[in-house]
């Protein structure tokens, strides 16, 4: 749920109409999205997750410095990329114009607003617990010519 190291870091997951800033976190060297009122607590988000932007996206360049790239694209979905290189970043966005950001690149004070959680998230608050089910031994019907 939460990728970006925040093992020393409170964390609540998501919930729709969250506004998010994007940020750095004072015990990590990473970045994710906080809570616009909480700027200390980790917002998680699951995959699926979509996300507005406040205005036109900026990322930083892959060195870190120089100039930012901007993302016409304001809305964007959170998902997990190269899951299979288990010391990297997973966490990204990506955009309507299919543009794949990880979180860690985004610039930092960036605000976003989530619109919708991931269809299995919403789901679970409604399904409810199976009860008990009643199990019957099966029973022979007999037919016998001439009886009703």
């Amino acid at each position: 749920m939460c990728d970006y190291s925040l093992e020393h870091v409170a964390s609540r997951p998501a919930k729709v109409g969250d506004e998010l800033i994007s940020t750095r976190f004072a015990l990590s060297l990473t970045r994710g999205f906080a809570s616009c009122g909480e700027p200390d607590v980790a917002v998680c988000l699951l995959p699926g997750t979509e996300l507005v932007f406040e205005k036109e996206v900026v990322r930083e360049n892959i060195l870190g410095f120089l100039f930012n790239l901007k993302i016409s694209a304001r809305a964007a979905r959170f998902r997990h990329i190269n899951e299979n290189v288990p010391r990297a970043h997973h966490d990204a966005l990506e955009f309507a114009d299919g543009t794949i950001v990880l979180l860690t690149r985004l610039r930092e004070g960036q605000r976003a607003t989530v619109l919708q959680l991931p269809a299995d998230q919403r789901a679970e608050r409604f399904v409810e617990q199976p009860g008990p089910t009643e199990t019957r031994e099966p029973q022979a019907v007999w037919f016998l010519p001439g009886v009703p």
